[in-house]
């Protein structure tokens, strides 16, 4: 590596270095207590089920970049089945899990789903 290189470098790790600082200390710096507006309260009630389908759903529906082609996928049937008790039990997240590695475990190991 050369000099310019390592000048560059620690220059560009100072500067995120300071702009970490200055987000992580943006509310400590202001005087007067700061609140988020109506909109973004609501708005964070729908992060949290937002941010898990981003997860889950891909995983679900698609392998090596490419949606599922075929009904033999355990996945799909585990989906269906947790999300189904979800909703007849009236949330219940331990047992949402319980049940789809419930149906999605003999489909997979038994049947090589």
């Amino acid at each position: 590596m050369s000099g310019t290189t390592d000048l560059w470098t620690l220059a560009v790790i100072v500067g995120l270095a300071g702009i970490t600082v200055l987000t992580r200390c943006f509310f400590f710096i202001l005087d007067r207590p700061w609140g988020l507006p109506d909109w973004a309260h609501r708005a964070l009630h729908y992060a949290p089920v937002a941010a898990l389908a981003a997860v889950v759903l891909p995983e679900v529906v698609m392998t090596n970049g490419h949606f599922v082609s075929t009904w033999q996928d355990a996945r799909l049937y585990a989906a269906v089945v947790g999300a189904a008790w979800y909703f007849w039990r009236g949330g219940g997240v331990l047992g949402t899990m319980l049940v789809g590695m419930a149906v999605y475990l003999p489909l997979h190991l038994g049947l090589g789903w």
